[in-house]
């Protein structure tokens, strides 16, 4: 009995020892926790829900808002609906918040940004009619267009934007229409920037497997100087690099200069500002990601099974194939994962070295926070990009996951 009663004191202590140790190492985590949260997934999450956020309605004219979602839209909106704008429209112009509201207006409909601005220059201080009031102002006022974008303003959480990025709206009446042809760039970005990615990756791969191989099986000196050379690169800006292929590729550039000067060709070869330059630099950059990915792998990798089957008969080739290639799958897949991932998100290289159709969706990302302050697309697009990636992980962690590795 006192064995016992002694042997579950010294469990109890034990586990009181682990809880005590445990909430000490989470308090010491709790300062970065707090700094990550802060710096880094709080802004994440806040562009994110702007693709869903539509405030500025609301918050400049909350009795329009309020009013006008009982519209049925056909027709022209009754006096209450339009008495409701004259009434909040002073409001907003005296707060402030009439020049935002006018912006988010605008991408529903272009123009009206002066036509909202023009109303509350010329708005009476009262009438008996509004809507004819408002229609002596601005004949817009008597089609029902400009009161169908106000009520799409005042549905909040909205569905807008997150349309508008797979190039698709909400017509006149309700449902879903894809948008014109020549406003249709945000699907064909996406899936340019999915197709350079993989590019991109598998181009990667070619080059980085071979290294990544080499280094593995030098002796440990050699190998040695050459990780120099992959590591070096992550030491110099990503500007810098950049901003050195501009210098190689273009027309007067080194590479093109070279070849001239040995005769491989005549006149300089469109390696910049197109295609091409944008997959060499993005290779060039993300190169040293694959190779240190594999090469993590091969390191662990033991030359007995390749001397095995080779002493068993088999060609080098087929020992290769069979027992070596498999046995580095995980840093392949580690590999392609990571450079692929990276590159869809990729902003420098593809705007320098890029031409007018390489734009990718970071590029569009970008126009849209620092150009068009449409924050809201903004959002909507990293939510596709995020939620694209993540479905990219789980067929990644399905089709190459560890687990399904078989070797042999």
């Amino acid at each position: 009995m006192t064995v016992t009663t002694d042997r579950d004191d010294r469990a109890g202590a034990f586990r009181r020892a682990r809880r005590r140790d445990a909430r000490r190492a989470f308090a010491l985590a709790v300062p970065l926790l707090a700094f990550l949260l802060i710096t880094f997934i709080a802004p994440i999450v806040m562009l994110l829900m702007r693709g869903v956020q539509n405030p500025e309605l609301s918050r400049a004219m909350p009795v329009l808002s309020a009013s006008i979602g009982a519209w049925d839209g056909t027709g022209l909106p009754d006096e209450t609906i339009a008495a409701a704008f004259a009434a909040d429209l002073p409001g907003a112009q005296e707060s402030g918040s009439l020049g935002p509201l006018a912006r988010r207006l605008n991408f529903y409909l272009p123009e009206f940004r002066s036509l909202l601005m023009k109303t509350a220059r010329r708005l009476p201080p009262a009438a008996d009619d509004w809507r004819a009031a408002l229609a002596a102002i601005d004949e817009r006022w008597a089609t029902p267009e400009p009161w169908r974008v106000l009520q799409r303003a005042a549905i909040n959480p909205t569905p807008d934007y997150l349309l508008a990025a797979m190039d698709a709206k909400v017509g006149p009446e309700g449902g879903v229409t894809a948008a014109p042809a020549d406003e249709s760039v945000y699907v064909d970005a996406f899936g340019r920037t999915f197709w350079i990615s993989a590019v991109v990756t598998f181009l990667c791969l070619v080059f980085g497997y071979p290294v990544a191989w080499l280094l593995a099986n030098l002796p440990p000196k050699q190998a040695d100087r050459l990780m120099i050379l992959v590591i070096v690169p992550f030491w110099t800006s990503l500007l810098v690099r950049t901003t050195a292929w501009y210098v190689l590729l273009q027309p007067g550039g080194v590479i093109n200069s070279l070849l001239i000067w040995t005769g491989l060709t005549t006149e300089p070869l469109p390696l910049v500002f197109n295609r091409t330059g944008v997959l060499i630099g993005m290779t060039h950059i993300l190169l040293p990601f694959m190779i240190l990915a594999i090469y993590s792998v091969m390191k662990g990798i033991s030359p007995t099974y390749m001397r095995a089957a080779l002493s068993l008969g088999a060609h080098p080739v087929v020992a290769f194939l069979r027992i070596y290639l498999p046995q580095t799958l995980p840093g392949v897949g580690a590999g392609c994962f990571l450079v692929f991932v990276l590159a869809l998100g990729y902003y420098i290289t593809p705007a320098l070295l890029g031409g007018a159709g390489d734009e990718m969706i970071s590029q569009l990302i970008a126009i849209q926070t620092n150009q068009q302050l449409n924050w809201g697309l903004a959002g909507a697009l990293s939510a596709y990009l995020v939620l694209f990636t993540l479905v990219f992980y789980f067929i990644f962690n399905k089709l190459v996951g560890v687990d399904r590795l078989r070797f042999g």
